[in-house]
């Protein structure tokens, strides 16, 4: 199973936007995928058609459980007409409180979401994290493999990346086992000027980390308001560009081996948005 966290301590960035298009690419291509919201905003969420979930993620963080994310998870809205249907531990309202209370734990407040995944196998896990670097975002990324840095081409873009890069540093330092840097995704970028220089900036800070671009497109943000793949937006222009680029990001970033997870743990029994049994 690879566990990747997508982050930046900068918000606006259009992280979740980058979740679900990879999630998207691993949609079409019947892949088994999970996507984890951590981030009270719950975006990921509703973008992936999960309203008013009874449970979500902070459940799993209230306790030190080995597995509890199982319980946790519900099947995606999206399109069942093709693909292989997402996964989804949804993000509430309630998730914001979760921060100052893991707080008081002075012993595994950082590896609480590790922990809740402990037993868990999909192909790929999707971890969405706040824009912020607090016990959320630590959680998302002491359970992941790696992490995926994402920015768009703007002023002290580079800045805030190199911000985060130090962040990852120290929190590999402090694991078991190494935390990886997947590489650094350039979202939004527009046909401006100013975002060509800064694009170009970022490359030359950052060289091979940099994976390459999502460019600036109505269709992407019209998915995501939709709560619908990318992929499924058929001829919509600049769908398929799009979808294309997600495609290419996905192959960045996952073994390209990935596939033939074991089908009994996944949720394909839960139908869109009920309680799972084991809760």
């Amino acid at each position: 199973m690879q566990v990747i966290a997508l982050v930046n301590q900068k918000g606006g960035v259009g992280k979740t936007t980058v979740a679900l298009g990879l999630a998207s690419t691993a949609w079409v291509r019947e892949l088994d995928c999970l996507v984890i919201d951590i981030d009270p905003q719950g975006n990921a969420t509703t973008g992936l058609g999960i309203w008013n979930p009874r449970f979500s993620v902070d459940h799993a963080l209230a306790e030190e459980r080995a597995g509890a994310i199982k319980g946790l998870r519900v099947t995606s809205g999206w399109p069942t007409q093709r693909g292989r249907l997402p996964s989804v531990v949804a993000a509430t309202a309630s998730l914001a409180g979760r921060e100052p209370q893991l707080m008081t734990d002075p012993i595994g407040a950082n590896n609480r979401l590790a922990t809740a995944l402990n037993g868990v196998s999909h192909d790929i896990v999707i971890i969405d994290c706040p824009p912020s670097l607090g016990l959320l975002t630590i959680n998302g990324l002491f359970a992941a493999d790696r992490a995926l840095i994402v920015t768009e081409p703007g002023a002290w873009a580079s800045d805030g990346v190199n911000e985060i890069l130090r962040t990852v540093d120290r929190i590999s330092a402090r694991r078991s086992e190494p935390l990886a840097v997947a590489g650094i995704a350039i979202n939004r970028l527009g046909r401006t000027r100013d975002a060509r220089y800064w694009h170009q900036q970022l490359c030359t800070n950052h060289g091979d980390l940099v994976l390459g671009t999502i460019q600036l497109r109505a269709a992407v943000a019209e998915a995501a308001a939709r709560s619908m793949p990318i992929h499924a937006l058929g001829s919509r222009p600049g769908a398929a560009a799009a979808a294309t680029e997600f495609d290419s990001l996905f192959d960045h970033i996952f073994d390209p081996r990935v596939g033939g997870s074991n089908a009994n743990d996944s949720t394909t029994d839960i139908g869109k948005n009920e309680v799972p049994h084991d809760l």
